[in-house]
């Protein structure tokens, strides 16, 4: 007799299906304390080589509900080129290399303690949208970091830009007081945005996200 304590928790069957077995729905997890292992990248951060013309810093704070800074986050960028291209076969324009001398479009940045990370990039050029619209000059950012089970996806806007920000379908969506939280603020060098990841408050100061 087998003993129950060694016993299978399913029975096994000789010659069934395991494909279509019955063992239930995977309990859900949340991410662990190891966003970074595997993904260090040594110049992720330079989405341009240092001493490009017309370089810019960008850089992100990122805090939890709490407030409380997110000193394991990680983020990724993903931008056109200066003159508003993308080197990708996905861009329904076709393919471009950018005149921007090692010019990469992607970028990874990883959070000091106080949730702080920056990129070093171009500013990007408008893009054309649907229905003879313009988007605006903007950076994609996708936010991880533990505890999150999937990424947090937003923009940043620059605050230069105010005549395409007007126009711009994305921002021209949402209300007023929520455009201001994907617009950077000037600072010495470059730009920075504060992306705060949870707000119960409906009309509080939570980052605006989109849903891909």
């Amino acid at each position: 007799m087998t003993d129950p304590e060694f016993a299978p928790r399913y029975p096994v069957n000789a010659g069934a299906d395991f494909g279509t077995a019955p063992f239930g729905q995977t309990p859900s997890q949340t991410v662990g304390p190891y966003v970074h292992i595997g993904l260090l990248w040594p110049d992720g951060e330079s989405v341009v080589p240092q001493g490009t013309d017309g370089e810019i810093t960008v850089s992100f704070t990122v805090v939890d509900g709490a407030r409380n800074p997110m000193s394991d986050a990680m983020i990724e960028t993903w931008q056109a080129d200066g003159d508003g291209r993308f080197d990708h076969p996905d861009d329904p324009r076709g393919a471009v290399p950018s005149r921007t001398t090692g010019f990469r479009g992607f970028g990874r940045a990883f959070a000091d303690e106080t949730g702080t990370m920056a990129i070093t990039t171009i500013k990007p050029g408008a893009l054309p949208a649907e229905n003879g619209a313009v988007e605006a000059p903007h950076i994609d950012v996708a936010i991880f970091a533990r505890g999150m089970l999937d990424r947090a996806v937003t923009r940043v806007y620059f605050p230069d830009e105010t005549e395409v920000n007007a126009v711009d379908p994305v921002l021209s969506a949402m209300p007023e007081h929520k455009r201001a939280r994907l617009v950077a603020a000037p600072v010495h060098g470059g730009y920075h945005l504060d992306i705060v990841l949870q707000n119960t408050d409906p009309d509080g100061d939570e980052t605006p996200f989109f849903a891909l």
